[in-house]
C-alpha cells in the first residue's frame, strides 16, 4: 500500500476516479469540439477517437519547445511531426494524467476554418484511455464515470441499447466488428474524427462480397486525409449490423487504395456515432451505445461532382478534381478553373468541407457558378445529381 501511494505521488500511476465529472462540448455539423487547458494555455480541440495519441496542436500557441518527433498513420500512409512534452492538461474539472504524454505540432493553423468553430487542434484517444468515458451527444457533454462503473454488466435490449466487445487488436484504437447479412465481417474503428458515416477500402468490399473484383466505380471523387488527397467514391451499402446496431442502408466513402494496416479495415465515423450516447471502457474492452434518434442510417446527397479549395497563391477557390461523367464535367468545368462566385455570392476563403456542402443539394436543383479560366469569365449552371455507386 505504501509503495502504491509513493508511485501516485511520483506521478507514475494515475489515481482512480471516484466521482462523476461532466465536461461540456460543442457539436458542429461533423465534429465534436471540447475546451481544455494545456500547459496553462486555454485551447480547443476536435475530439478524435481515431487518433491514438494525445493532442495534435494546429495553431501557433506556445506550449513549449519541440523535444522529439513522431510517426503518424492515417488511412493510407505515414508522416512525421515534431512533439512537445505535456506538463499539465485539464478538461473542465478533470485533471488528466500527463505522465509520458506529448503534443504533436503541425504548422498549418487552418483547422478552425475546417469546422467553422474555434479549434486549435485534435485531441486523441490517449487523453481518455484511463477513464470510463461517456460521449453524450444528446446532452453535449463528456461524462467521466468512476472506475467502479462497469458497463460490461449491463444488459442491452438490442433495440435502443447495445453492448459491443472490442476486438483484440491492441489499445491504440477502438476496433469493433461490422457484420454483413451474409455473415462476413469487417474490422472498423469507432472514429469521432471521421466526418463521414463510414470509410473503408475497395479491397475490403471485395473481400466481404459487396464489390465485384475488377469492377471500376462509375463515379470517382477525391478525399482528403492527413497524408494527402486520395481517390475515393461514395457507395450505397447494403443492410448490415454496425457494432451490433441494425442499419438498413447507408452511404460510405470508399478509398480506392489498400489500408495502411493489414488488420484494420477503416472507420465508422461521426455520421453514425452522433445518433448515440457512447460509453467507452478500454480497460474492460467494452462499448455501450444508447440510441436517442429515430434513424441511424444516412440519406444520399445529390452534388455537382467537383472538389476544390482556397489557394493562397491566387487568392481564389481552385478546382482540383472534376468527377468524370458527373454534372460539372458534363457542364464543361475543368481542373484548374477558379470559382469566383457560387449562386451570386463571393465564396471568399471557403474551406474544402464547406465547398463540398455548397455543391450538395436536392437532386435536380441548380448551382450557378462564376468561373475564371485563363482570364476569361464564364457563368455555368450545373444541375445536381446523385453520384453514388451501388444505387438502384
Amino acid at each position: 500500500m505504501a509503495m502504491i501511494s509513493a508511485l501516485l505521488v511520483a506521478g507514475l500511476l494515475s489515481a482512480p476516479l471516484t466521482k462523476t465529472i461532466d465536461v461540456p462540448f460543442s457539436v458542429t455539423d461533423d465534429a465534436l469540439i471540447v475546451d481544455a487547458v494545456l500547459n496553462g494555455k486555454k485551447t480547443s480541440y476536435m475530439f478524435d477517437t481515431g487518433f491514438s495519441g494525445t493532442i495534435v496542436l494546429d495553431s501557433p500557441i506556445d506550449i513549449g519547445k519541440p523535444d522529439g518527433t513522431i510517426t503518424l498513420r492515417d488511412f493510407v500512409g505515414e508522416f512525421q511531426a515534431e512533439t512537445v512534452k505535456i506538463k499539465s492538461l485539464k478538461l473542465g474539472d478533470l485533471e488528466v494524467d500527463a505522465v509520458g504524454k506529448t503534443v504533436v505540432k503541425q504548422p498549418s493553423n487552418r483547422i478552425s476554418e475546417q469546422y467553422n468553430h474555434r479549434c486549435d487542434g485534435i485531441m486523441g484517444l490517449e487523453v481518455v484511455s484511463k477513464y470510463v468515458t461517456e460521449i453524450n451527444f444528446q446532452n453535449k457533454k463528456f461524462i467521466f464515470h468512476p472506475d467502479s462503473y462497469d458497463i460490461s454488466s449491463k444488459v442491452p435490449d438490442n433495440k435502443t441499447t447495445f453492448l459491443a466487445k472490442m476486438l483484440p487488436l491492441g489499445n491504440t484504437s477502438i476496433e469493433l466488428s461490422v457484420e454483413t447479412l451474409a455473415g462476413k465481417s469487417m474490422v472498423l474503428a469507432l472514429d469521432t474524427g471521421n466526418a463521414f458515416y463510414g470509410t473503408t477500402h475497395k479491397d475490403v468490399l471485395e473481400r466481404v462480397g459487396i464489390w465485384t473484383p475488377g469492377k471500376q466505380p462509375e463515379f470517382m471523387k477525391m478525399a482528403g486525409v492527413a497524408s494527402g488527397a486520395v481517390e475515393s467514391f461514395y457507395m450505397m451499402m447494403p443492410e448490415m449490423k454496425i457494432f451490433g446496431v441494425p442499419v438498413k442502408q447507408s452511404v460510405w466513402s470508399i478509398i480506392d487504395l489498400p489500408s495502411s494496416s493489414a488488420d484494420h479495415d477503416g472507420t465508422i465515423g461521426f455520421g453514425f456515432l452522433k445518433n448515440f450516447n457512447i460509453t467507452i471502457d478500454l480497460k474492460r474492452r467494452r462499448v455501450w451505445l444508447e440510441k436517442f434518434t429515430e434513424e441511424v442510417g444516412n440519406q444520399p446527397e445529390a452534388e455537382v461532382g467537383l472538389s476544390g479549395a482556397y489557394d493562397d497563391q491566387t487568392d481564389r477557390i481552385l478546382v482540383y478534381y472534376v468527377t468524370p461523367k458527373g454534372p460539372a464535367d458534363k457542364a464543361g468545368i475543368k481542373r484548374g478553373d477558379q470559382i469566383l462566385g457560387i449562386d451570386g455570392e463571393d465564396p471568399g476563403q471557403i474551406n474544402f468541407r464547406d465547398l463540398m456542402k455548397m455543391m450538395q443539394g436536392p437532386k435536380g436543383s441548380v448551382v450557378d457558378l462564376a468561373i475564371s479560366r485563363d482570364g476569361t469569365l464564364m457563368r455555368i449552371k450545373v444541375t445536381r445529381d446523385f453520384m453514388i455507386n451501388g444505387m438502384k
